[in-house]
């Protein structure tokens, strides 16, 4: 094998890579000779196929085979030994075709064009001083919590009467538009509880008043980004027969109630959701101390970029950007700024999350931190448990596709980069308030104009900024609270889970 480096101009790199004809012939005559105690052809006892027969049979087929495996060979032994390390897969270029080759006539020649990572020299991460915000769960937090899992646990029972807000009504209904009865519009004895938002605006509402054996007419307009382009916009009138009210019963917060979650006592209940509740403001913290780490390291980290890996993690904000104004019925005309500054922002965004993400790889390289298979199983088991009944389906997808894998890798290994760093640094708490540790960031200071385009341009250039380099990373800002009232019962009913790491904002 011959290697030539023809350019070399900043990160960008050429090689040319010469493969014998001799050596891809030396190959295919090892491969035949192995095939000849294998194949079974019509004419010929096992083992007894003549090699020359099987060149004439199947040479090309084997050969392309052979080529295919040398190109991945002689490129990766062309890197290793001029020690390069190529930023993505390099893009290969033939020259005059592989005709030739395929016949073993020609020797193998191509060319390799590829970016390399460029030197890094870390800073010492013992001298970073960072502020972790904590907060406290009050007594009032955790009283919250429980009671709105008596509400989510209430019990109807059947009422005489009129039906009020709260109350769940039994009904029979058949939904029409220009008085035609359109599909999905039909159904009996749905349960409804008023106000609880399950049908489209003002239906609900026009329901309160009603008693069993009533017959209400519901008139409603669909909403003009309903789901269904038949229906959206259009005025309907539903036809409701009330079989049944039913008011809603209290929930006696006891011991009693508290074993129905698999707890021992309402104390113990208690204890649970405190814990959750703390287990969330933890996720807030950390996120909001690796939002300052990367900003720490993304000003004391300063080198040459590969253009390519700019230019593709742009064009992922970019397209984001286009999507989310879409979604909103916007143009870029509609923002704020031009497309010209809003490009040059979001480039700067782009050459951030390469930055930080050659940084953390470095860091993740240098002090050898991998992400075991035990690691690695977890959270691929925690994602096959999002889909209760396809759990074996999820799990072949990502152990039979690398690039699957990777994207669960991606984030373990950022996430132990992050502590390893952590570790080295200063880390001080500091005590904040629950909404204080909460508020995003990135939140404009008058959320009141959020209509406004230059809010809506503002929330989908936050977005963007929520995804640090090669591992897409973001903290969904959930309610503590209504976390904590959503999974307290499955997490103590059962044994304890191992969550798969959350991917935190930058």
């Amino acid at each position: 094998m011959q290697v030539t480096e023809i350019s070399a101009e900043g990160l960008k790199r050429e090689l040319s890579v010469t493969v014998a004809a001799q050596d891809l012939e030396t190959r295919l005559a090892a491969k035949l000779d192995e095939m000849k105690d294998q194949v079974r052809l019509k004419g010929f006892r096992p083992g007894k196929v003549p090699v020359a027969h099987l060149r004439n049979t199947y040479g090309k087929q084997v050969m392309t085979e052979i080529i295919q495996e040398m190109i991945g060979e002689s490129s990766q032994k062309a890197l290793q030994d001029k020690d390069l390390r190529p930023a993505m897969q390099p893009a290969i270029d033939f020259e005059g075709g592989l005709d030739g080759v395929v016949d073993g006539k020609d020797d193998l020649v191509y060319n390799m064009k590829f970016e390399i990572i460029p030197e890094i020299t870390l800073a010492d991460f013992s001298t970073l001083k960072l502020e972790r915000p904590v907060a406290e769960v009050d007594d009032a937090e955790v009283e919250e919590s429980i009671e709105r899992l008596a509400s989510q646990q209430k019990s109807f029972e059947t009422k005489e009467g009129k039906a009020e807000d709260g109350d769940l009504v039994v009904i029979d209904f058949v939904g029409t538009v220009d008085d035609v009865a359109f599909e999905g519009g039909t159904a009996e004895g749905a349960s409804l509880e008023i106000g609880s938002g399950q049908f489209i605006p003002g239906f609900e509402e026009q329901l309160i008043g009603a008693s069993a054996g009533d017959d209400v007419s519901v008139n409603v307009t669909f909403p003009a980004d309903y789901g269904s382009e038949e229906l959206a916009g259009k005025d309907a009138v539903f036809a409701v027969k009330v079989n049944e009210v039913k008011a809603a019963g209290e929930a006696v917060i006891d011991d009693e109630f508290a074993q129905k979650f698999g707890m021992e006592d309402l104390s113990k209940l208690k204890d649970a959701v405190r814990d959750q509740i703390g287990s969330d403001y933890n996720n807030f913290s950390r996120a909001r101390m690796k939002r300052a780490m990367l900003d720490e390291l993304d000003g004391l980290h300063s080198f040459e970029l590969p253009p390519t890996l700019v230019e593709q993690e742009f064009g992922q904000i970019w397209q984001q950007f286009e999507h989310e104004l879409q979604e909103q019925g916007k143009t870029i005309a509609d923002a704020d700024e031009s497309e010209e500054k809003l490009r040059e922002d979001y480039k700067v965004i782009a050459e951030r999350r390469v930055r930080l993400g050659l940084v953390l790889a470095e860091v993740g390289e240098k002090n050898q931190i991998q992400v075991s298979d035990m690691e690695l199983n977890q959270a691929i088991a925690e994602r096959a448990r999002q889909f209760p009944g396809q759990e074996k389906q999820v799990y072949e997808y990502f152990t039979k596709d690398a690039q699957a894998m990777a994207q669960v890798r991606a984030p373990l290994f950022e996430e132990k980069v992050v502590d390893f760093i952590a570790e080295l640094a200063t880390v001080t708490d500091v005590t904040i308030s629950k909404d204080e540790l909460m508020k995003d960031p990135d939140a404009p200071e008058e959320e009141a104009t959020a209509d406004k385009p230059k809010a809506k341009k503002a929330a989908a250039k936050k977005t963007a900024t929520k995804k640090t380099a090669a591992k897409k990373t973001a903290t969904k800002k959930t309610a503590a609270k209504k976390t904590a009232t959503k999974k307290t019962a499955a997490k103590k009913t059962t044994a304890k889970k191992k969550t798969a790491t959350k991917k935190d904002a930058d």
